[in-house]
């Protein structure tokens, strides 16, 4: 094969691999890989939010779960926390964990080389500056991951994670049935639930359809002797120590998760 008939292989070769790990957003490949999809102990289902923090809507989010007694993760958009520090410090204030989705909720294989990295570091250091916590946690925007995604957070200390099970609730036509019905198959011991707490990127107003569902989603839970909490009192294989750590290495606050 000449050098110039190669290069379209090698070229083609270089896609799949900076691609490659974007399989990871199908179902069918997250249940073959637990511990990025978020198992984790059979008695504790881990809450997280995506897309946030949003004056019009995290708010509620807190005060929902302050009077259900929940903790969960909140998967923070750069550019959001930018603009609402103080949303940030009250997630932590309150218990809750603060993890990484990126700056912009951009697609990983569209964006430019490096700029995934960048983004990522940039969150990143904007979490532990806003919160004085270290993040431990990285969820790409769309569920999307790169190689580059995949090295950067493996360079920042990031644990990649994605969901078992979604509500939905980005749509027009979601409501707080609908959440919960497309929750129950897969609410079980050992789950990642995934909703967003803003809309920032979703239909106006739809953060509603998560919130009100909220309730029955714990509700069910509790009723099958499940815990509720954040991904750091999730067990998730292969997942370190280091969730939920001050920024000078001591531990961060933390609160039992699901308390009953």
């Amino acid at each position: 094969m000449t050098s110039r008939a190669a290069l379209p292989v090698a070229l083609a070769g270089l896609a799949l691999v900076h691609a490659g790990p974007a399989a990871t957003w199908l179902p069918v490949v997250r249940r073959g890989l637990p511990g990025l999809a978020g198992a984790g102990h059979a008695d504790h289902v881990a809450l997280t939010f995506d897309d946030g923090p949003d004056p019009r809507s995290t708010p509620r989010f807190l005060d929902e779960l302050g009077r259900l007694g929940c903790r969960a993760t909140f998967f923070v958009l750069g550019e959001m926390l930018e603009r609402h520090p103080e949303l940030g410090r009250r997630i932590v204030a309150e218990g809750h964990e603060v993890g990484v989705h990126g700056w912009r909720h951009v697609n990983a294989l569209i964006t430019r080389p490096g700029g995934v990295a960048s983004e990522m570091g940039r969150a990143a250091d904007l979490v532990q500056a806003v919160t004085g916590v270290r993040p431990a946690w990285y969820r790409p925007p769309y569920g999307v991951l790169s190689a580059e995604a995949l090295a950067a957070a493996r360079l920042r200390g990031l644990r990649p994670v994605l969901w078992t099970v979604w509500g939905r609730d980005w749509t027009a036509s979601a409501s707080p049935a609908s959440v919960l019905v497309t929750l129950l198959p897969g609410l079980r011991g050992g789950a990642t639930v995934l909703l967003h707490d803003s809309d920032h990127t979703s239909a106006p107003g739809a953060w509603r359809s998560a919130l009100g569902a909220l309730p029955g989603v714990v509700a069910r839970c509790r009723r099958m002797g499940l815990r509720v909490g954040p991904l750091r009192d999730h067990g998730v294989a292969g997942a370190g120590a280091r969730a939920g750590t001050r920024a000078g290495g001591a531990p961060g606050r933390r609160l039992r998760s699901g308390t009953t």
